[in-house]
Order: C-alpha cells, then sequence, then structure tokens
C-alpha cells in the first residue's frame, strides 16, 4: 500500500498545479494529516504550497517541505553524483513521510533545473520515496495524435524505470480533441488515463497579477475587481462606436492615459453589461483628469483602473507573454482548477489505486468535501432567492466552477448582472429569473390562490405575494422547477420558511419541521437538534425530533447514536422536565426499536467514555453519542453557539428536516462557505425522493 503520490512530468507548460491541487482534494477527503513535499524547488515564493497551506489549513512547517534548491542540486550531483544528491533528498522526505499520513510529491518543473535526464531523476525519487506515479503530460496546441505519442512515451517511460504508474494525466488539450484521444489512450495503457481539456480562465492573468508584472499603479478598482481575471484584450485606437464593438466579456482594455472617450466608453458599457469587462489599463503614465476618474469610479465602482509607464506596444508584448497562476491570492482560479479536475478525473477510481485508508477521524474539512462531492455525484437544481447579495453571488461563483448543483438566481434581471460584473463573476451557467417580468408569475398566482383559497386568498392578492422571492422561489419547488431552496442571507428565518409552511408542507410521517446542525469538531462530526425552530417541544414532538435527526444524520454519512438530553442521567433525576425527556425516548424506542437511542442523558454522558463508564456502563450510546437532542431551544441554541465559539467548531445549518422538500435558511451573518455549504446539504436532500 503506498503512502505517498508522486506528481511528475516529461516538460514545462502542463499545467500539472491543476493535477497536484485535485490529488490534495482527494487525499484530504480521506485521511486528516497529509503532507507535502517539494524534493527541488526554485529561489524565491513556492506559490502552488502557499494555496496548498492556505486552503487546505496546513499545519506543515514549510522548511520541512523542501529538499534543497535546483542550485545546490545540481552542484552536488556535479560534485559528488546522483547517488548522494538521491540520498539525501531521501532523507529529507523520510523526515516528512514519519509525521503524516500520506504525502503528496510534487515532482521537478523541467523549467531551467540545469539538470540532467530530470525525468530519470524523477522516476529514481519515487522509487526511492516508495511512492506511485501520476505523471502528467501536456498537450496546449498540439496535434491530438502528437499527444497520444508522448503520453504512451511517458507512460512506459516511467514504467521501464520501474515506477508504479497510478494513472496517466493528459492535460490542456484542444476540447475538440479530448474524447478521442482519451479513447485511443485507453485502449493503449494499462493504467487509467484521464484527458482535461485548456480551460482558458486558469491561464489568464488576474487584473492584480497584471499590476504586479507591469509595476503598474492602481488609480481606481478594489480588491474584487483585482481578482477579476483577463480573458482577452483589447486594445483601443478606434473611434469609439467601432472600439465598443471589439469589447468582448471579461478584457482587459489597453488604451493611452490620455483617450478619456474611450476610458468612460469601456467604463459605461461595463455598467450597462455589454459586456462586463475585466478593467482599463493605461499607458504612456498619462493619467485622465480627476473629474473623469470622479466619473469613472461612479460608473463602475470597484472596476480597476491602473497606469503603466510603457507605450502600448512593449505593453502589449509583456501581457501576451504573462499567464495565470494558481495561487493563494487566487481563490477563483483554484475553484476552476478543482472543478476541471472533478469533471474529468475519476477520483473514486484514482483513490482505490493509492489505497489510502480512510482515517477513522471525520475532521470539518474531510466533512465539507464528502458534501461537495456527495451533492455532485447526483445533481439537483437549488433555487437562490437573493440574486443580488454579494455573498450569495460569490458563493454562487464557488458552486459553478466546482459543478455542485445547477443554480437558479431570483432578482431583478439586470441588477444581478450588473452585480455580478462588477464582482467579475461569470453567471452564465446560471438560470437568472426576475419574479416581476415572469411568465410565471400568473400560474404561480393562480396556483397559490388555490392553496390557499381557505384563508381568502384571491388570484389579484396571489399576484402582488409571488413577486416575492422568498414566495417565488417556494413555488418553483414545489413544482418542481427547482429541487430545494436557500435563503436567509438578508432575510429573516420567519420570511424564509414561512412560504415552506405554506405552500410545500410537512412529510406525512412528520409531525413538525424541525433543525438540525452538523457540529463539525476537531476530529469528529456530532448532529444538534432542534437548535432553531421549536421553541418548546412536548414529548410527542421531541420524539419526532429524534426520528428524524436520525433520518438527516445517516443521510450524510453520521451513524445515529442518539442521547435525549436532560440535566439528568438515567433514573436519578425527577421532574416535568426530565419526564418530558423519558416519555420521548420510549416514544422513539416505540416507532423505530432498531434505533440506538439513550434517554435521559447528561451531555457529559453522552460523549465522554469515562462519564458514560460511571453512569450508565451498559450503554450502547453513553459516551459515543452522534446525535444529540436538546429538550428546548433555550438550551440547544445556547449550547451549539457555546460549543461554537468556546470549542472552534464549525457549525453547518440550521438544516430543516419535516419538509416535503428541501428548504433551508441561512444565518444572516452566513459567510460564502457557510453558503456554499448550505446549498450542497440541499442538494443532497433533494437526492431523497419523498413522498
Amino acid at each position: 500500500m503506498t503512502r505517498s503520490v508522486y506528481v511528475t512530468g516529461i516538460d514545462r507548460g502542463d499545467g500539472r498545479q491543476v493535477v497536484e491541487l485535485g490529488v490534495m482534494e482527494l487525499l484530504t477527503r480521506q485521511v486528516d494529516r497529509v503532507g507535502v513535499f517539494r524534493p527541488l524547488v526554485h529561489d524565491g515564493p513556492d506559490r502552488l504550497f502557499d494555496l496548498l497551506r492556505s486552503r487546505y489549513r496546513l499545519t506543515q512547517d514549510a522548511s520541512s517541505v523542501y529538499g534543497m534548491d535546483y542550485h545546490e542540486a545540481s552542484a552536488l550531483q556535479a560534485e559528488k553524483g546522483t547517488d548522494e544528491l538521491v540520498s539525501r533528498l531521501v532523507d529529507r522526505f523520510h523526515q516528512v513521510s514519519r509525521e503524516y499520513e500520506v504525502v503528496l510529491v510534487l515532482g521537478t518543473d523541467f523549467a531551467d533545473t540545469q539538470l540532467p535526464d530530470e525525468l530519470a531523476l524523477n522516476a529514481r525519487l519515487a522509487n526511492e520515496f516508495g511512492a506511485s506515479v501520476l505523471p502528467v503530460v501536456g498537450g496546449k496546441k498540439q496535434s491530438a495524435e502528437s499527444v497520444r505519442a508522448e503520453a504512451r512515451n511517458a507512460c512506459r517511460a516511467y514504467e521501464a524505470l520501474g515506477c508504479d504508474v497510478l494513472a496517466l494525466v493528459v492535460n490542456r488539450v484542444a476540447p475538440e480533441d479530448r474524447e478521442v484521444i482519451g479513447e485511443r489512450l485507453e485502449a493503449r495503457l494499462q493504467v487509467p488515463c484521464y484527458v482535461l481539456p485548456d480551460e482558458p480562465a486558469l491561464a489568464a492573468p488576474t487584473v492584480a497579477q497584471i499590476t504586479h508584472a507591469l509595476d503598474g499603479k492602481v488609480l481606481l478598482g478594489d480588491d474584487a475587481g483585482l481578482a477579476r481575471d483577463a480573458l482577452d484584450f483589447v486594445f483601443g485606437g478606434a473611434m469609439l462606436p467601432n472600439f465598443l464593438n471589439a469589447l468582448t466579456p471579461g478584457c482587459l482594455v489597453v488604451t493611452p492615459g490620455d483617450r478619456a472617450d474611450l476610458v468612460v466608453g469601456a467604463l459605461a458599457a461595463h455598467n450597462a453589461g455589454t459586456p462586463p469587462i475585466a478593467g482599463v489599463l493605461l499607458t504612456l503614465n498619462e493619467r485622465p483628469s480627476q473629474e473623469i476618474l470622479r466619473l469613472a469610479e461612479r460608473l463602475a465602482p470597484g472596476t480597476p483602473v491602473i497606469s503603466v509607464a510603457g507605450n502600448s506596444f512593449p505593453t502589449a508584448a509583456e501581457l501576451f507573454a504573462l499567464e495565470g497562476k494558481l495561487n493563494a491570492a487566487t481563490p477563483r482560479k483554484a475553484e476552476t482548477a478543482l472543478g476541471l479536475f472533478e469533471r474529468h478525473v475519476d477520483g473514486a477510481e484514482l483513490l482505490k489505486r493509492v489505497e489510502v485508508s480512510r482515517s477513522g477521524k471525520v475532521t470539518p474539512m474531510m466533512f465539507e468535501h464528502k458534501l461537495i462531492e456527495q451533492a455532485r455525484s447526483d445533481k439537483r437544481r437549488v433555487v437562490l432567492p437573493e440574486g443580488t447579495e454579494d455573498r450569495v453571488l460569490r458563493a454562487a461563483d464557488v458552486l459553478l466552477r466546482r459543478g455542485v448543483c445547477d443554480l437558479t438566481l431570483l432578482g431583478d434581471t439586470e441588477a444581478i448582472r450588473k452585480k455580478a460584473a462588477d464582482l467579475g463573476i461569470d453567471l452564465s451557467g446560471a438560470q437568472i429569473i426576475d419574479p416581476a417580468t415572469s411568465e410565471l408569475r400568473a400560474t404561480f398566482a393562480e396556483q397559490y390562490a388555490q392553496m390557499r383559497a381557505h384563508k381568502g386568498m384571491t388570484v389579484e392578492l396571489a399576484n402582488d405575494v409571488v413577486v416575492d422571492v422568498n414566495y417565488f422561489g417556494t413555488l418553483m419547488v414545489q413544482t418542481g422547477l427547482a429541487d430545494g431552496m436557500v435563503s436567509g442571507s438578508v432575510h429573516s428565518t420567519a420570511a424564509t420558511i414561512r412560504p415552506a409552511f405554506e405552500i410545500i408542507k410537512t412529510k406525512p410521517d412528520a409531525k413538525i419541521v424541525s433543525s438540525v446542525f452538523f457540529m463539525c469538531l476537531a476530529d469528529k462530526v456530532l448532529v444538534y437538534g432542534d437548535c432553531a425552530v421549536n421553541p418548546d417541544p412536548n414529548a410527542e414532538q421531541l420524539a419526532d425530533i429524534a426520528l428524524q435527526s436520525a433520518v438527516t444524520a445517516e443521510q450524510f454519512g453520521v451513524e445515529p447514536r442518539i442521547a435525549m438530553l436532560s440535566y439528568s442521567t438515567g433514573t436519578s433525576g425527577k421532574g416535568a422536565d426530565v419526564d418530558k425527556v423519558r416519555e420521548a425516548t420510549e416514544l422513539a424506542r416505540g416507532q423505530n426499536p432498531a434505533l440506538k437511542i439513550e434517554g435521559p442523558i447528561q451531555y457529559d454522558a453522552a460523549v465522554e467514555p469515562s462519564v458514560a463508564a460511571t453512569k450508565l456502563p451498559d450503554s450502547e450510546v453513553a459516551g459515543q453519542a452522534s446525535v444529540l437532542i436538546f429538550p428546548d431551544l433555550n438550551t440547544g441554541n445556547n449550547t451549539y453557539k457555546a460549543v461554537q465559539r468556546s470549542a472552534g467548531a464549525i457549525a453547518v445549518g440550521p438544516v430543516l428536516q419535516g419538509l416535503r422538500k428541501p428548504v433551508n435558511d441561512l444565518s444572516r451573518g452566513a459567510l460564502v462557505q457557510d453558503i456554499v455549504n448550505t446549498v450542497a446539504i440541499t442538494a443532497i436532500q433533494a437526492q431523497t425522493p419523498t413522498a
């Protein structure tokens, strides 16, 4: 069983960072502690390791990541030979491998390394490390036949040098050649072959990267604007009407700084969304007047306007030589890279070949990975009513790039597109609907009026009600135009879930709608219910919450061992509150005799084995409870917040349960990652059909 994966190549320009990032994503789904080792490194910052450390919260000391720099390696090899070089690198590697469950090795980059026979060196290092090899072959600007030949030769070369080849990745091929290359290689190779198409957004530099490379000065723009990808360059020299016709989505406008007409025209086009641009680059060290800059800022707030000293021709030469890089400052590129990897690489097959045993621990990151993976496995459509909210749009960007689910955004179409353009977000993969102008409005009004006729609702009144984005979104879910809904980042809980109570209603076997939080602790995930909806459930309702929470836990891979919490354990306490929990426990047992459930039980006896051994030594739940049911909202809400803040737990939720179709509420303080997680949970809930 290998404990290391060695990602390597045969030449520069293969875009290997996409594969290295994708493999890291796979490994961190399986184990808690993944180490990184780069045998040889260039001087200067290691942008990929910085990205891995940031994204995967690595605690590994950077000094342990590297074997030695290329100059030192070249000198050592020349003076004492390859054996001595390899011996020292192996020693460094084992210092890392002793500390981690699995190690991702980042092979040499074939870029100005001055090392003879670099492929053979990578092969030998992989063998000495006991690592399986994952070769990457670049196919950019090559014919399909050339790529196939190079890929076959690479695989055979590493096999001939005694390597255990896990699989082969061919990257950056022309999209139209991807399938035929894959089919022919599959017929010729003994290992899986994954073919990734070229993705222009990955090669596109961000405006910030361009500014740094050209030593530019930021005249206007914010961090979100500087993070936009420059997908094209449009050079301004023509008269304004012809210039506007030349603009393309995501382009960087390059124009002399004295062409105020082109600056204003480009930003006005961005404001109108026809098309959204990445920014404006001014040459010749010329700057528009302050009046023009103030107008530009009002036209397109946040859109970068950059000034550089050179004239347009040398600037163009530098721009065309630039290529985007994955690093910690480009999180959207990382999402794009992972989406590309996950669409075209069979992660389950690759992990099976790596044979990394899944860790017994479940860290917050592992839980989040599992949500994304599970949601993507059977894609559903989720409607997001708050389509003009920045955090929702940023979350939509992540969800679309990763291919987690299909999305519908609700709100004024022009306002959504303008906000997305300002944030540099591509919503071409999402559906956008304005409830006020949608052709569905009349249909939904008739349906809602019929549903609520017993409350005096008329079609005329309903026509106004369904314009509300939460009502419109809920009706989309009810009618099957969407599979689930997530709202609440700028709406109250009542505004989010009231339409669901009126329209979707509860499941036939559910007495009430309740909620759970997934509490992601350092090494496990607990399920807390109900901490958000029901103030003081009676015994029957409490039993229902326990049964619903068990189903939810199992749906998300948590084996349900239910603790019905109280201030008393077993038969030691008396009183109405304890009696309620005792009765609820018996009711739940009666409805599902196979369920592992204990109650009443105190929190410490539920989760701490040493306490459980004293208080309930024969219980199959005490000391190892995974689902904790609180007797009332006051206790549950305070406890989840105390654990979240004091223990540093990540609280994912609230996740509503008991509805016929999934609708989930966000905290108004929800972060982008919270929204991503909640949408993934909603999509997973929608994968299970309900009556």
